[in-house]
């Protein structure tokens, strides 16, 4: 338990250092919007092409693998696209961390109010940050995942029009839900998964 808190720990103290360089004041959004139906959720479960990590995906959207680390989730109905960038880890992890974290961070200047939820699979060993933005950003969904030893993982949701937050807020909750499923049943090839050390100050934890 002890090992995981401290990996909670490390996640989070990437964020706040980029966090306490953004704007604080948060301004309260309507309560009201837009009611749409959209399909009951089915998922069908997905595998890359390296077969590095599989996951399920919701049966409506499509998928686009541009190259064989860049995926493209497409919800047509819903003029969206989730992006997804897989990276492999190579002496460099604190490097992908600040870099997605960033992105997340660039945002939010134009967003009203960031929610950060940390995600710790220790059974599956993923591990990461998922963000949902309210506002009118450019992407209101992220997340980044890692085992921290060879596989990391980021995600975004964007659309297809200009932002426009109580518009888009019912296909972005729907869509959320989905990037959510995503993370809850992310799988790294089962030869991927090592056990591996993560330094935090002078201290090293095995996990």
């Amino acid at each position: 338990m002890q090992k995981i808190r401290t990996l909670l720990f490390t996640i989070l103290l990437f964020t706040s250092g980029l966090l306490l360089s953004c704007k604080n004041e948060s301004l309260p959004k309507p309560k009201a919007f837009l009611a749409l139906e959209y399909p009951v959720q089915e998922y069908s479960t997905f595998e890359s092409q390296t077969k590095s990590f599989s996951f399920d995906k919701n049966k409506i959207a499509s998928v686009k693998e541009v190259k064989a680390d860049a995926i493209e989730i497409h919800y047509p109905q819903m003029k969206a696209t989730i992006y997804l960038n897989y990276k492999r880890i190579d002496k460099n992890l604190d490097k992908l961390f600040k870099d997605a974290q960033k992105l997340t961070y660039e945002h939010f200047i134009k967003a009203d109010d960031i929610i950060e939820q940390p995600y710790i699979n220790p059974n599956d060993k993923v591990y990461g940050m998922f963000y949902s933005l309210q506002g009118d950003a450019a992407t209101n969904v992220q997340f980044y995942v890692t085992d921290s030893v060879k596989n990391f993982l980021t995600a975004s949701l964007y659309f297809y029009a200009t932002p426009n937050y109580d518009s888009i807020y019912p296909a972005k909750e729907y869509i959320r839900s989905d990037m959510q499923h995503i993370i809850e049943t992310l799988k790294w090839r089962k030869d991927e998964i090592t056990d591996f050390t993560i330094k935090c100050g002078p201290n090293e934890i095995n996990m």
